[in-house]
């Protein structure tokens, strides 16, 4: 695999560059008493170079900034849009992931990469109070809709790219687990 673009070596990240499409996702979140809510969805994801970064001359990253774009399969209308940005350290393996939706929530969360039989696995965690890998979000959704926990696992074999999210909401008085699962096919390999 090429790993090596503008003479900065992205690792295992090179993997995710492209666009991927995806046709079956399922979208598990409450409904307004707090029960199972089943979406199938679509989704987008846009991988493309953000480069290296450089932390107090001690510290060397590269970064892939990415695009998720989620519509429901019943009406084609958006209702999860997602960027951020996924990190590498090469010194250390450490792989993290920083993300913000447009209700006023932001994650980073960090973890590790392995690769195993080709299939390349990313696994990351925040929890709400961390003072590492954390999650920040609006009076509103502290309130009303508060995330307390988030944990991803990516998995990559070829042009095929598998998904699950968890998150763990406090949401109309309750503990909720939503989650979101899809798998998609890598259709461009554009890194812009």
């Amino acid at each position: 695999m090429h790993t090596i673009f503008d003479e900065v070596d992205y690792g295992p990240l090179a993997q995710l560059l492209g666009k991927w499409i995806g046709t079956k996702g399922i979208d598990k979140a409450p409904d307004s008493d707090a029960q199972d809510d089943l979406n199938e969805y679509t989704d987008e994801l846009t991988f493309s170079l953000a480069g290296p970064a450089e932390n107090a001359e001690e510290q060397e990253l590269v970064a892939l900034r990415y695009h998720h774009l989620v519509r429901k399969n019943e009406n084609g209308l958006t209702f999860h849009d997602q960027i951020g940005h996924w990190i590498y350290e090469p010194s250390t393996g450490l792989v993290m992931h920083s993300l913000t939706i447009p209700r006023g929530v932001c994650v980073f969360a960090g973890g590790t990469y392995d690769d195993c039989d080709g299939i390349a696995t990313f696994r990351v965690s925040a929890e709400i109070g961390s003072d590492s890998y954390g999650i920040i979000q609006s009076p509103f959704m502290l309130e009303k809709a508060r995330t307390t926990s988030f944990r991803m696992t990516m998995k990559v074999k070829g042009n095929t790219l598998s998904y699950k999210e968890v998150t763990m909401l406090r949401i109309y008085g309750k503990d909720f687990t939503h989650s979101d699962q899809s798998t998609l096919h890598k259709v461009s390999y554009d890194l812009d």
